[in-house]
């Protein structure tokens, strides 16, 4: 029942507004159940053959948010089922999903992951690299994809200053391209950013979508 208390309590928190994904990497799927029958419908995963055995597994009205960062080889294992792509890299990624997603018949939704931290393990474009991306040939004859806005990780660390400017900096990224490239687009529009130690400074900074997992299952377990 702990995921249940855990699940009302950080609800309070959140914004109508902001979708609250539910991090299920590496839990099992009796927790997500229980997540579900508590009303949550989002889920985030970062392991496409984990992925796609649970969705095949789980409700079919589950929206399956792919948070992790994604290999080419890895995109048919989860284009039949996710909703949302939060870790879109390179334009290597978003031509492989393009692809999976019109073998699948669907167009798959996907957010421009940006490097806002200072680790430098993080993955991530930059400002110059995503209007690269935006302005190729390639970019341009995509049929099957929808880019719907931006998403970015903080530095791991108490520093709420440091955390609270990078999140800033990723609304700044997003406005630009919503003002030069994507002003007539409605469906671009998210700002993914926050997790449990930081998602309220990511809401107050205009977040649309927070990523939290510790707060609603506990301490995350080992890798499966």
């Amino acid at each position: 029942m702990f995921i249940k208390t855990h699940l009302e309590s950080l609800r309070k928190t959140i914004p109508e507004t902001v979708c609250l994904v539910a991090v299920s990497k590496t839990k099992p799927n009796e927790d997500i159940l229980e997540a579900y029958q508590n009303g949550q419908r989002h889920f985030g995963e970062n392991n496409a053959r984990e992925m796609q055995a649970k969705a095949q597994a789980l409700p079919k009205d589950i929206h399956w948010h792919f948070i992790g960062h994604l290999q080419t080889n890895k995109v048919k294992y989860i284009a039949p089922w996710v909703d949302l792509i939060h870790s879109v890299d390179s334009l290597k990624v978003l031509k492989e999903i393009d692809r999976q997603a019109e073998k699948n018949g669907k167009t798959i939704r996907c957010l421009l992951q940006f490097h806002i931290a200072e680790e430098e393990t993080k993955f991530g474009l930059n400002l110059q690299e995503a209007e690269q991306l935006i302005n190729s040939p390639e970019f341009k004859t995509m049929a099957h994809i929808q880019l719907s806005g931006v998403m970015g990780m903080a530095t791991y660390t108490e520093n709420q200053t440091q955390i609270r400017r990078e999140f800033k900096q990723l609304k700044v990224w997003f406005d630009h391209l919503k003002i030069h490239y994507f002003s007539e687009t409605p469906e671009f529009k998210e700002i993914s950013m926050g997790m449990s130690g930081d998602y309220q400074l990511a809401i107050e900074e205009k977040s649309t979508l927070v990523r939290i997992g510790s707060l609603i299952f506990g301490a995350r377990s080992c890798a499966l």
